[in-house]
Protein backbone atom coordinates (compact mmCIF):
# COMPACT_ATOMS: atom_id res chain seq x y z
CA UNK A 1 0.00 0.00 0.00
CA UNK A 2 1.06 3.18 -0.98
CA UNK A 3 1.80 5.56 2.21
CA UNK A 4 0.37 8.67 0.51
CA UNK A 5 -2.98 7.10 0.43
CA UNK A 6 -3.23 5.84 3.68
CA UNK A 7 -5.45 8.34 5.28
CA UNK A 8 -3.89 8.09 8.99
CA UNK A 9 -0.48 8.40 7.26
CA UNK A 10 -1.12 12.22 5.69
CA UNK A 11 -3.35 13.09 8.80
CA UNK A 12 0.24 12.58 10.75
CA UNK A 13 2.39 14.20 8.26
CA UNK A 14 -0.27 17.08 8.16
CA UNK A 15 0.30 17.42 12.36
CA UNK A 16 4.22 16.88 12.02
CA UNK A 17 4.11 19.62 9.26
CA UNK A 18 2.12 21.89 11.47
CA UNK A 19 3.59 21.67 14.69
CA UNK A 20 7.10 21.84 12.56
CA UNK A 21 6.55 24.97 10.71
CA UNK A 22 3.99 26.69 12.63
CA UNK A 23 4.42 25.97 16.18
CA UNK A 24 8.57 25.82 16.24
CA UNK A 25 8.50 22.37 17.54
CA UNK A 26 12.05 20.03 17.26
CA UNK A 27 12.70 16.92 17.09
CA UNK A 28 9.75 15.64 15.58
CA UNK A 29 9.81 11.62 15.27
CA UNK A 30 6.25 9.59 14.48
CA UNK A 31 6.54 6.32 16.55
CA UNK A 32 4.59 3.17 16.12
CA UNK A 33 2.55 2.29 18.76
CA UNK A 34 1.02 -1.18 20.13
CA UNK A 35 -2.85 -0.02 19.79
CA UNK A 36 -1.95 -0.20 15.82
CA UNK A 37 -2.08 3.88 15.67
CA UNK A 38 1.15 6.35 15.36
CA UNK A 39 2.03 8.64 18.28
CA UNK A 40 4.34 11.88 17.31
CA UNK A 41 6.66 12.38 19.88
CA UNK A 42 8.82 16.06 20.14
CA UNK A 43 9.65 18.92 22.10
CA UNK A 44 7.68 21.91 21.72
CA UNK A 45 9.53 25.67 22.21
CA UNK A 46 7.88 26.16 25.72
CA UNK A 47 5.93 23.74 28.39
CA UNK A 48 2.49 23.24 27.51
CA UNK A 49 1.04 22.47 30.76
CA UNK A 50 1.76 22.63 34.62
CA UNK A 51 0.21 21.03 37.12
CA UNK A 52 -2.05 22.93 38.77
CA UNK A 53 -0.30 22.28 42.37
CA UNK A 54 3.09 22.63 41.06
CA UNK A 55 1.52 26.23 39.92
CA UNK A 56 0.22 27.13 43.19
CA UNK A 57 3.98 26.28 44.57
CA UNK A 58 5.42 27.73 41.59
CA UNK A 59 3.38 31.22 42.02
CA UNK A 60 4.37 31.04 45.46
CA UNK A 61 7.80 31.07 45.41
CA UNK A 62 7.70 33.75 42.58
CA UNK A 63 5.95 36.30 45.34
CA UNK A 64 8.49 35.07 47.93
CA UNK A 65 11.65 35.24 45.87
CA UNK A 66 11.00 36.66 42.52
CA UNK A 67 12.05 33.51 40.80
CA UNK A 68 9.89 32.75 37.59
CA UNK A 69 8.07 30.10 36.71
CA UNK A 70 10.04 26.95 35.27
CA UNK A 71 9.05 26.91 31.61
CA UNK A 72 11.31 24.35 30.19
CA UNK A 73 9.82 22.32 27.60
CA UNK A 74 8.87 18.48 28.32
CA UNK A 75 8.66 16.02 25.23
CA UNK A 76 5.03 15.54 24.55
CA UNK A 77 2.86 13.04 22.67
CA UNK A 78 0.90 13.91 19.89
CA UNK A 79 -2.24 11.88 18.35
CA UNK A 80 -3.19 13.07 15.02
CA UNK A 81 -6.82 12.43 14.16
CA UNK A 82 -9.21 13.58 11.41
CA UNK A 83 -13.26 14.57 13.31
CA UNK A 84 -14.71 11.91 10.99
CA UNK A 85 -13.17 9.05 12.71
CA UNK A 86 -15.05 7.19 15.21
CA UNK A 87 -13.37 7.25 18.69
CA UNK A 88 -14.26 5.92 21.96
CA UNK A 89 -12.84 5.75 25.68
CA UNK A 90 -11.77 2.46 25.08
CA UNK A 91 -9.82 3.76 21.99
CA UNK A 92 -8.23 6.31 23.72
CA UNK A 93 -6.97 3.70 26.72
CA UNK A 94 -5.36 1.71 24.20
CA UNK A 95 -3.66 4.78 23.26
CA UNK A 96 -2.45 5.53 26.55
CA UNK A 97 -1.62 2.13 27.21
CA UNK A 98 1.14 2.07 24.95
CA UNK A 99 2.69 5.43 26.56
CA UNK A 100 5.41 4.50 28.26
CA UNK A 101 5.26 6.17 31.63
CA UNK A 102 8.37 8.12 32.29
CA UNK A 103 8.58 9.75 35.52
CA UNK A 104 6.36 10.90 38.46
CA UNK A 105 4.35 12.70 35.65
CA UNK A 106 0.79 11.21 34.50
CA UNK A 107 0.09 10.39 30.68
CA UNK A 108 -0.88 12.86 28.75
CA UNK A 109 -0.90 13.87 25.15
CA UNK A 110 -1.98 16.37 22.60
CA UNK A 111 -5.06 15.30 20.73
CA UNK A 112 -4.50 16.83 16.73
CA UNK A 113 -7.42 17.41 15.38
CA UNK A 114 -7.28 17.82 11.41
CA UNK A 115 -10.03 18.98 9.74
CA UNK A 116 -10.50 18.53 5.42
CA UNK A 117 -9.30 22.42 4.99
CA UNK A 118 -5.83 21.45 6.92
CA UNK A 119 -6.81 23.42 10.04
CA UNK A 120 -5.23 21.60 12.69
CA UNK A 121 -7.15 21.71 15.88
CA UNK A 122 -4.90 20.79 19.85
CA UNK A 123 -6.43 19.78 22.79
CA UNK A 124 -4.36 18.57 26.32
CA UNK A 125 -5.95 15.43 27.00
CA UNK A 126 -5.08 13.21 30.05
CA UNK A 127 -5.50 9.72 30.92
CA UNK A 128 -7.71 9.41 34.26
CA UNK A 129 -9.01 12.66 36.08
CA UNK A 130 -7.18 15.70 35.94
CA UNK A 131 -7.54 18.78 38.06
CA UNK A 132 -8.69 21.85 36.61
CA UNK A 133 -6.10 24.43 36.14
CA UNK A 134 -6.24 27.82 38.79
CA UNK A 135 -6.23 31.13 36.33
Amino acid sequence: MDPSSDPVSNVTSTVVYNLQYQHDWVSLKVHETTAQRPLIRGLPPKRLYTHPDDQIAALEREGATGEPLDQTPELEWVLAVHPEEKWCIKRFSEIFDSIERNGPREKRLVLAIVHNDSTVVYYLMHEGMAKPRQN
